[in-house]
């Protein structure tokens, strides 16, 4: 059974970084391509970054671009989120996802396997 488990959550001030964790367990991680998504109280589910497996390509979202930075450690089956220059708008519910394609993918239904989310809040 594949289990992903977020840690890293928090209350920030606005303009302040945090950095989440998602350990994978119960598949080689290094042929699962990564994402993080988020949903805030009343919307739907957003995209937020990517990284694949097969060639450590990114994808992020507009709204993070050179804010956020996904990375990997295939020794650990981590994933990581680093977040900088936060702001009130980012806050949400964080959900690490995994999936079995080869490719950086923004779409959510390409991922097989969903941790259980961990909550960011960012007050202005």
């Amino acid at each position: 059974q594949v289990q992903l488990v977020e840690s890293g959550g928090g209350l920030v001030q606005a303009g302040g970084s945090l950095s989440l964790s998602c350990v994978v367990s119960g598949r080689t991680f290094s042929t699962l391509t990564m994402g993080w998504f988020r949903q805030d109280q009343g919307k739907e589910r957003e995209f937020v970054a990517t990284i694949s497996w097969s060639n450590g390509h990114t994808l992020y979202a507009d709204a993070v671009k050179g804010r956020f930075t996904i990375s990997r450690d295939n020794a650990k089956s981590t994933v990581y989120l680093q977040m900088n220059s936060l702001k009130p708008e980012d806050t949400a519910v964080y959900y690490c996802a995994a999936g079995r394609t080869s490719w950086a993918t923004r779409e959510s239904h390409l991922y097989d396997y969903w941790g259980q989310g961990t909550q960011v809040t960012v007050s202005s």
